[in-house]
């Protein structure tokens, strides 16, 4: 930009004089003896434009009398993004039909029972500051955000208080509601690519009937028992200001803190008074185990390009919390055994040097897709490879995947860690160019901690570990009981037993099976 290269008065001459002697160096008469990484002679040297501190990047956090935390982080622009982060998801609806999260996320900003008469009106209030409205819900968590003009945030926020705090709740819209969970339900069993559903099989496999175990999406036995009521009984719970946090980024903290103070602070919900004391506070159990789906998947993707029939494996093992500083390790880990499918084009950059490209797709070419995750929570988390193949062959691919969890106990190579970790670094700042996602950092770390980790203290936290680390958190993850999930026909699939045989072996081999007749 202009800004990083602007000259000085009294440069001119200087200025000029460079052009001259740039030409000098640069004209095709004769070429200039002199080295690229040096200056050329009588150039003046720029003068860039310096950052004060890291000032710029702090976030800042405002607790108020009422325990609502405030977090807010500056950035340049004329947008910012601001939203209310509940503690509060499907983990929670221990002594509730599971669903309630899932009802919650569908029924967010439409009418209030204060200004909003309608979803519509919401829509338009936004649309005068160049806004756009969002809620998502994952396990543990559930995040109301706006994005709109800086001009607007005092809207924003009385909006974000409302939708909130007042929902109506009307039956029309709970039986709108109704429909689009229903829809979701349909589309998540027949969509071609199966990984959300092998996600919710395996949490549910890893954690049995607790906490990050329980559905994410509404079961169908759920949909007609959600009413008005229990909406109620559990916001009366769960919404209430010491388990939420107002993030803001592109704004200034004090001005966030105002309009907190005018919208979120003195306000009555409109389900009464909170209720704390029936907060559901269970620790994560992880117990392992194997849920099975035996489905015919051949006419999944039908069509001019139709995809062959497969079987969808996955197996994890416990990882660690979020809070623990084993977290990095595991997540380093994750980047190293990358993957992706079988079909991916691309350089270094794209992964293609991870360990399920070379020790497992580009070996076995029968395999459509081998895939690391890493879900990670406030008490517990999960490692997990995802990998899929034709059904004949699923016995095969299971074993490949068993030796790969056992050589993560290996020494890890110098240059293959190394990537690993610059591949993480890389990823995460280029996440953070974007606004909307610091938002959701800022939220979810402040919520979870109560103060947010900078994105170089990460870097240097990232570059500081060793190989041993991974040796060291890969032996005692591969200590606990695996969590499987299995989807398509399973024909050939081995026993949950051999499975954990082969990942208390020294090699990863699933136990030989004798048969009279092939």
């Amino acid at each position: 930009t202009s800004s990083h290269l602007q000259l000085r008065p009294g440069q001119d001459r200087a200025k000029q004089f460079g052009i001259a002697a740039y030409r000098k160096c640069s004209s095709g008469s004769g070429y200039p003896n002199i080295s690229l990484s040096a200056p050329l002679p009588g150039i003046p040297k720029p003068v860039f434009a310096a950052v004060d501190s890291h000032e710029q990047c702090e976030t800042k956090i405002t607790t108020l009398e009422n325990g609502l935390k405030v977090a807010s982080q500056n950035k340049f622009g004329q947008f910012c993004t601001v939203g209310i982060l509940v503690n509060s998801g499907s983990r929670h609806e221990t002594k509730y039909p599971s669903g309630i999260a899932h009802f919650l996320e569908k029924l967010a900003f439409s009418s209030t029972d204060t200004f909003y008469g309608s979803k519509d009106e919401i829509l338009l209030t936004l649309e005068k500051h160049g806004g756009i409205c969002d809620c998502q819900t994952s396990r543990d968590t559930t995040m109301y955000a706006v994005s709109a003009e800086v001009k607007g945030l005092d809207t924003v926020v009385s909006l974000l208080s409302d939708a909130v705090l007042q929902p109506r709740l009307l039956d029309e819209e709970i039986e709108m509601t109704r429909m689009a969970v229903r829809f979701e339900l349909e589309d998540l069993s027949m969509r071609p690519d199966p990984e959300p559903l092998l996600t919710e099989m395996i949490h549910a496999a890893a954690y049995r009937g607790n906490t990050v175990g329980l559905p994410r999406f509404c079961p169908v036995e759920s949909v007609e028992k959600i009413d008005k009521k229990l909406l109620h009984m559990y916001l009366q719970s769960y919404y209430c200001p010491e388990r939420m946090v107002l993030a803001g980024v592109g704004i200034e903290h004090e001005q966030l803190v105002a309009c907190a103070r005018k919208y979120l602070l003195n306000v009555k919900p409109v389900w009464g008074a909170s209720t704390p004391t029936n907060v559901d506070l269970s620790v994560a159990q992880y117990t392992g185990g194997i849920v099975r789906m035996d489905k015919d998947m051949s006419d999944v993707s039908l069509g001019p390009t139709p995809i062959p029939e497969l079987t969808h494996i996955m197996i994890g093992l416990e990882s660690c919390s979020f809070l623990e500083d084993d977290f990095i390790p595991f997540a380093v880990l994750n980047m190293m055994m990358g993957g992706g499918g079988s079909f991916s084009a691309g350089g270094p950059g794209k992964g293609m040097f991870t360990r399920l490209y070379l020790n497992v797709l580009n070996r076995h070419h029968w395999m459509y897709n081998a895939t690391s995750y890493h879900h990670s929570y406030e008490d517990t988390g999960l490692l997990c490879i995802h990998a899929s193949a034709d059904p004949r062959q699923v016995r095969e691919m299971v074993e490949i995947l068993t030796r790969e969890f056992i050589q993560m106990a290996g020494t890890a190579g110098e240059m293959e860690l190394e990537r690993a970790k610059t591949q993480l670094k890389s990823m995460l700042m280029m996440n953070l160019e974007s606004r909307p996602v610091i938002f959701e950092d800022v939220g979810r770390q402040v919520l979870a901690t109560g103060k947010r980790k900078l994105p170089h203290e990460l870097c240097d936290l990232i570059s500081n570990v060793t190989a041993s680390d991974i040796k060291r958190v890969t032996t005692k993850m591969l200590c606990s009981k695996p969590a499987v999930a299995a989807l398509g026909d399973l024909t050939e699939m081995p026993s949950y037993e051999h499975i954990q045989a082969a990942l208390s072996s020294k090699d990863g081999h699933l136990p030989r099976m004798y048969r009279l007749f092939r």
